[in-house]
């Protein structure tokens, strides 16, 4: 897919992403994805254990990122992208947003999403994605920072 691909997870961080990916859409006038994925556990053998709850659970995670895209909408005061696509895929976060964005103009992720520890610098996605990508990649610092 082409144009711009940001990852989301419903933290703070990744909203600042979508943020700056939404204004960064609108400039270039790219379709912008907005990415979620309904994280997976890996099964012994390497594939994915599937349980009869990831459905519903996949559905309202894409309600609440459709949710937040449609109040980044509105306050948006300028351009606005040309197309904004919401999708929830099922796996893993890094493997989903490296094959959303194989054929991207670039991959926005916040610096840090929901787990992991507050004092590091990049969460372990954004280091991964950073390392796996096939487009550039764009990192969006907490507010504080």
């Amino acid at each position: 897919m082409s144009g711009i691909v940001v990852g989301v997870d419903g933290s703070g961080h990744s909203q600042r992403a979508l943020e700056w990916a939404m204004k960064e859409a609108a400039v270039r006038q790219v379709p912008l994805t907005v990415l979620t994925v309904h994280e997976q556990i890996r099964g012994y053998f390497g594939g994915f254990a599937n349980f009869p709850d990831d459905q519903t659970l996949a559905a309202a995670a894409r309600r609440l990122v459709q949710g937040e895209v449609d109040e980044v909408l509105a306050k948006l005061d300028g351009p606005r992208p040309s197309v904004v696509n919401v999708e929830v895929a099922m796996g893993s976060s890094v493997e989903e947003i490296v094959n959303a964005g194989k054929d991207a103009d670039m991959i926005v992720v916040g610096s840090r999403g929901v787990g992991g520890f507050s004092r590091m610098m990049m969460g372990s996605v954004s280091t991964l994605v950073t390392q796996h990508a096939h487009c550039p990649v764009v990192i969006v610092p907490s507010e504080d920072r």
